[in-house]
C-alpha cells in the first residue's frame, strides 16, 4: 500500500515471540493484509498474543493459518522451520511466497527447496537485524523494523518478480533491504553477528562462574552489563543457529582466538606499543562504523 503500492489479502505468521509478534503488530499498523494470521505452539502463547490482539486470528492449528494467505512469514527457531513447511505444504495457497526471519541462509534453503517445489510455492530467506535479548510477545513492538537492514537471499532459482515483492514487503515494514546470496550472507553474519554472542555467552560464563569469589558479581559493573547483554538472549533460538552455521562460526572463531593470543603475547612482552595499537585500531574502526552505519542493529 501506499508509496510502495503494497496490499496483501493474507499473511500468516507462523511463531509469535518477539520477532514474529512485532511482524504482526506492524503490518497490521500499516494496513499492509486486509487479515493477519498468526500461529503459537503454547496455549499459554494464544491466549497471551489474543489479549495483545496482534492479529485478526491466533490460532494453534497450522492449517487454518496457512490456508489461504499468500505471504507465510516463518519466525520459529531454525529447526523447527523444515517440519513445519513439510506439514503445512498441502494446505498452502498456490503460488504463495515464504520468507522468514532466520540467522542463517544457506543450510535452510536447502532443507526448504524441495518442500517449496512439491507445494507449488516459493521461498524467499530474509533475515531483518533487528531484535533485542528480549524474548516472547510481550517485548513486541511494531516499530522493530523501522530503519533495520533487512537481509534478502534469492537463490539462482528465485523469480526477479518474487524477490523484488519480498523486499518492498519489508520497506514498507520501514526496513532497508539487502541482497545476499545465502552462502554470502552466511560468512557475513558468522562475524557480525554469531561470534559476538558465543564471545558474551562465553564472558558470562567464565566471569559469573560459581568458582569466583562471591565479590566477583558485585564488581560486574556497566561495561560487563553491555558487553553481555547478547547472552541472554534465547538459548533454543543460538542452539540452533550455532549448529546450522558452525563450519562459518568455527573459522572464524579460529581466527578471534588467534588474534586474542597476539594480544596475551603482546601483554607477556610488555609490548606497549602494540597493546596501544590493539585498542586504538578497534576505537577507530568502532567510531567509523558507528559513524557511517545504516542502523545501529540492537541484535
Amino acid at each position: 500500500m501506499g508509496q510502495f503500492n503494497m496490499r496483501w489479502n493474507c499473511i500468516s505468521i507462523i511463531g509469535a515471540g518477539l520477532m514474529g509478534g512485532s511482524l504482526a503488530l506492524a503490518i497490521r499498523k500499516r494496513r499492509l493484509a486486509a487479515r493477519v494470521l498468526a500461529c503459537v505452539r503454547r496455549e499459554s502463547a494464544l491466549a497471551e498474543c489474543r489479549k495483545l490482539e496482534i492479529a485478526d486470528v491466533v490460532t494453534q492449528d497450522l492449517k487454518e493459518a496457512v490456508q489461504g494467505a499468500e505471504l507465510v512469514v516463518l519466525c520459529t527457531p531454525l529447526s523447527q522451520m523444515a517440519g513445519l513447511v513439510a506439514r503445512m505444504g498441502p494446505f498452502l495457497k498456490s503460488g504463495a511466497i515464504i520468507t522468514d526471519v532466520g540467522s542463517v541462509k544457506g543450510s535452510l534453503a536447502r532443507e526448504l527447496a524441495p518442500l517449496v517445489r512439491q507445494a507449488g510455492v516459493e521461498f524467499i530467506g530474509s533475515h531483518p537485524l533487528a531484535g533485542s535479548e528480549k524474548a516472547g510477545v510481550a517485548a513486541a513492538r511494531a516499530d522493530l523494523f523501522e530503519g533495520a537492514v533487512c537481509l534478502v537471499t534469492p537463490t539462482a532459482y528465485s523469480s526477479p518478480e518474487t524477490v523484488a515483492r519480498v523486499e518492498d514487503f519489508w520497506k514498507a515494514l520501514g526496513g532497508c533491504p539487502l541482497r545476499l546470496s545465502p552462502e554470502a550472507h552466511d560468512d557475513l553474519v558468522s562475524r557480525s553477528s554469531h561470534l559476538p554472542h558465543v564471545v558474551a555467552a562465553g564472558l558470562a560464563n567464565y566471569v559469573l562462574s560459581p568458582v569466583h569469589p562471591k565479590e566477583q558479581a558485585l564488581v560486574c559493573a556497566n561495561g560487563f552489563r553491555d558487553t553481555t547483554r547478547i547472552a541472554a538472549s534465547s538459548t533454543e533460538m543460538w542452539r540452533d543457529i550455532a549448529l546450522a552455521n558452525r563450519q562459518n562460526l568455527s573459522r572464524v572463531l579460529g581466527v578471534f582466538i588467534e588474534d586474542l593470543q597476539e594480544f596475551r603475547w603482546a601483554l607477556e612482552r610488555q609490548d606497549v606499543k602494540a597493546i596501544e595499537e590493539f585498542f586504538a585500531k578497534a576505537k577507530q574502526r568502532r567510531d567509523h562504523w558507528n559513524a557511517h552505519s545504516v542502523a545501529a542493529s540492537p541484535e
